[in-house]
């Protein structure tokens, strides 16, 4: 796989656009990538913002290489400092047993119909001890063990799914996310979960699963 890291400009007209509207961020980051991308190709990206600067860090994962020249065309003022973007091919080796720190930006949510059944349309969760217990159930889905989590931050993207422009046409999504640490317990199962995302919305910059050893 291959990691993108993005520093955007907060100046940027069209960053702050894609900031408030992920699915124009989503369209842009397709850019980067083949008309004909693989059958099992599943391109996952995470906007992350530096708690003092407030400067925003567009993550992105992907099977493919991508090719971001496009962003550095003269006219442009999309991208930040000097070897922006980077681009780093990743490989992911896990043990059983191994404790590692985790970032998740999600959209969790369970499907439910009128009488309250776990079926039907999905309805996103917003109390934190319902998103804790489904990040739970997905981390051991996922081929890991949950140790410890707490929710960074949360808020409701208004975003749309189409290109269309009818603002009765967008829809809501609970974004939330999850920083922790995991044990892994199936290495494999857990490699292919990063690689394919977690949750729903992954177009919307939801489901990237970012590991890292544990600090301390």
């Amino acid at each position: 796989m291959y990691l993108s890291r993005l520093l955007l400009n907060p100046r940027s007209r069209q960053v702050q656009r894609e900031l408030a509207d992920p699915y124009e961020m989503h369209r842009t980051v397709m850019k980067a990538f083949s008309d004909q991308l693989a059958e099992a190709e599943r391109v996952l990206f995470r906007v992350d913002m530096h708690p003092r600067t407030g400067i925003s860090t567009l993550l992105v994962q992907s099977h493919e290489k991508p090719d971001w020249s496009f962003l550095l065309a003269p006219e442009k003022n999309y991208l930040l400092g000097v070897e922006n973007p980077a681009v780093k091919p990743v490989n992911i080796a896990l043990k059983a047993g191994q404790v590692l720190a985790f970032r998740l930006r999600a959209n969790p949510t369970v499907k439910k119909d009128r009488e309250g059944k776990k079926q039907g349309q999905r309805v996103g969760l917003v109390r934190e001890e319902e998103q804790l217990a489904w990040l739970q159930s997905k981390i051991e889905a996922a081929g890991g063990v949950l140790v410890s989590a707490h929710v960074a931050g949360e808020a409701n993207l208004r975003g749309k799914l189409f290109i269309e422009k009818d603002d009765e046409r967008r829809m809501r999504f609970v974004s939330v996310q999850f920083d922790g640490i995991l044990q892994v317990k199936d290495p494999d199962l857990l490699v292919n979960t990063v690689g394919a995302g977690i949750g729903s919305g992954k177009g919307l910059g939801f489901g990237l699963l970012s590991l890292a050893p544990v600090r301390g």
